[in-house]
């Protein structure tokens, strides 16, 4: 063999390890990702079934990076997996929204939701971001369909590396007011995430029931969404219904044919009506919805309606004090039983 021949073969081999050692690299660096995914009527992460123990964290694109840090420390430190964001909030003359009324990115917001997702990426955390129809003008409301299917395109593509979050498309779509987003819409919306995203789960909300088969045939037979996501009533009577009302839904997925999970990202909360539920009521809830079979749970927090500029502002206002120092004496309960509750190992 000529010198030449040596030199190439020795350049063609070094090339070789330089490919394998790319493609090794770029391997490792989807290891690195947090993936969410769906078996049955489970989420899984990382390819292990995990039940989702989150938190509303609705204005956190308003809130400082150093806030942020600190509420997912004590959130991981209590087992809590997710957050629930929103893409469009505007509350207390503090419009947050990584999008503006037109569905256009609308920054330094859409900056700060892909900063939060990618932190909480790194952490092994999922994060709900959710979108919300209303009336044109108002702060954090997309006004119409044209709107909506921009804002959906806008977030699909700007979050698309990462797999740790999935997409609420509207939140309580079905309520008869500005919010309501019709099963046909839902299905269009839930389309246009498949063409830019084809990997990405995504759901839409329901508001302040429990779901019939009809409700349930729309959103998994017709708008084809991965997962349910009920906003259950808030009365007293209705933590100690929830392991019934979720058993319910399951065997009504099966009659119908289609198993999907049943995610609880917005039960019951304080300070939103006379009833103010105990640590107790909200582990109930918790407990009953692990029993029932439900894939997720959400500790609900917000503002305290009828107090003084409606503070404790909770998760609705994160841009003066983070989450975690403006939970009450109660919610201090519930972040310190939710993992035991959930059957987590704490």
């Amino acid at each position: 063999m000529s010198n030449a021949s040596r030199v190439a073969g020795i350049f063609l081999s070094a090339m070789g390890l330089l490919v394998c050692a790319s493609q090794a690299q770029g391997a490792a660096d989807v290891d690195r990702h947090t993936v969410l995914g769906i078996s049955e009527t489970r989420f899984t992460i990382n390819g292990r079934p995990t039940f989702l123990l989150g938190i509303s964290f609705y204005a956190g694109l308003g809130a400082s990076k150093e806030f942020i840090r600190s509420d997912l420390d004590d959130l991981q430190h209590h087992a809590f997996n997710w957050i629930r964001v929103w893409a469009t909030w505007g509350a207390f003359g503090k419009d947050v929204s990584a999008v503006d009324g037109k569905g256009e990115a609308r920054e330094p917001y859409l900056e700060n939701l892909k900063w939060l997702v990618a932190e909480c990426d790194r952490r092994g955390m999922i994060v709900d971001v959710t979108l919300t129809r209303g009336k044109a003008g108002e702060s954090g409301h997309l006004p119409d369909m044209t709107a909506h299917r921009r804002a959906v395109e806008v977030i699909a593509k700007a979050l698309k590396e990462h797999r740790n979050w999935y997409l609420d498309l509207a939140n309580e779509h079905d309520v008869g007011d500005a919010r309501h987003v019709s099963t046909e819409e839902i299905k269009t919306l839930r389309e246009r995430v498949r063409e830019i995203d084809p990997k990405r789960l995504v759901t839409a909300s329901f508001g302040g029931h429990d779901l019939s088969e009809t409700e349930l045939r729309n959103a998994l037979l017709v708008a084809r969404l991965d997962f349910v996501s009920p906003h259950r009533p808030r009365d007293r009577g209705s933590p100690g219904q929830t392991q019934r009302r979720t058993d319910e839904c399951l065997a009504t997925m099966k009659k119908i044919g289609r198993l999907a999970p049943v995610h609880y990202q917005e039960p019951l909360r304080r300070g939103y009506t006379n009833w103010e539920p105990t640590a107790e009521d909200f582990l109930t809830d918790l407990r009953g919805a692990v029993a029932g079979g439900a894939a997720g749970w959400c500790f609900h927090n917000g503002t305290q309606r009828g107090m003084p500029d409606e503070r404790p502002r909770r998760s609705f206002d994160l841009s003066e004090k983070r989450l975690f120092d403006q939970l009450d004496t109660e919610e201090q309960k519930v972040v310190e039983g939710a993992a035991k509750a959930a059957g987590m190992g704490r």
